[in-house]
Parts: structure tokens; sequence; C-alpha cells
């Protein structure tokens, strides 16, 4: 799937192609500065910056607008299904967000693992609630923590090289 991502982004100039892969729901960051630094060859700083840039571009309308569309979508026959399952997921995330707010949030999204990140964050976050305001800052240092993170792990391993 990544390689299929890569070629359809191609005619992108490479840091642009960065930051819309950074936007992708699951790939992320965790997926974005890697292909960066080791594909591109981009400097560490610049391939962190673009990164987080980009998984932090969809989460203020995450926040806003995906009840609402959870909402219709749940009324439909079509798109029932799928938003009763993206709800199901967002709610199953939601337990230590109700507990612990923004710290919480900011952890979820700051631990670089398969199903946390902006996109699930800001899902739960929106679901249950959360101050707007407090979400994006606790989404937006999540994310440059999970950054931080990620970068340090790619020059971990090149340094093994």
């Amino acid at each position: 799937m990544q390689q299929a991502i890569i070629n359809f982004l191609a005619f992108l100039p490479d840091w642009l192609e960065i930051i819309v892969i950074s936007a992708i729901p699951v790939v992320e960051l965790r997926g974005a500065i890697p292909l960066a630094i080791l594909a591109y060859d981009m400097p560490y700083l610049q391939a962190y910056l673009l990164g987080v840039l980009g998984s932090i571009i969809p989460a203020p309308f995450i926040l806003m607008f995906i009840p609402a569309i959870l909402k219709w979508m749940s009324g439909t026959k079509v798109f029932g299904k799928m938003a009763n399952w993206i709800i199901a997921k967002g709610m199953k995330k939601s337990d230590k967000l109700t507990q612990y707010e923004f710290w919480g949030l900011f952890v979820f999204v700051a631990i670089p693992l398969p199903g946390t990140g902006v996109w699930t964050g800001c899902l739960a976050a929106s679901l249950i609630g959360l101050d707007f305001k407090r979400s994006m800052i606790s989404v937006t240092l999540g994310s440059a923590t999970a950054g931080i993170i990620v970068t340090t792990l790619v020059a971990g391993g090149l340094s093994l090289f």
C-alpha cells in the first residue's frame, strides 16, 4: 500500500509529498518521516518539520466536522455500518481520554504505534466532546513529540549501519 501511495503522489515535489503522506490516516508521520529521510535523503529537521506539519493539518477539520459527518453517515444505508464502525473505534480509544483529557490525548497521539495518532486521537476527542482549543494544543504537542520519537528512531537505526 505504501508503494501505491508513493507512486500516486510522485508528481508532487518531495517536500509536498511528505506533507500529504503525513496527513493520510494510518500512515501519518510514522511513515512519512522515515520515507523523507531514507528515500528522499532529506535532512532530519526538514523531515521532522514537514511530517509534523502534515500530520496536524487535518486535526481542526476532524475535531470540528467529524461528529456531524458521522451522524449523517449513520443515518444512511450506504454508510451506516462504516459510521458505526468508526464511532466504535473512536469510543474504544476514548476511555483514558475521558479521564485524563489534555494529557491523555497528548500521550495517545505522542506514542507512535499503530492505532494511535492524530486521526484517531481527534476522532476520540471529538466524540467525547473535549474542548476544541485544548484538543488542538494537545494534538499538536503530541504530534511534535511523536515526530521526535520517529526521527530519533530513524537516526538511531541509520547510525547502526
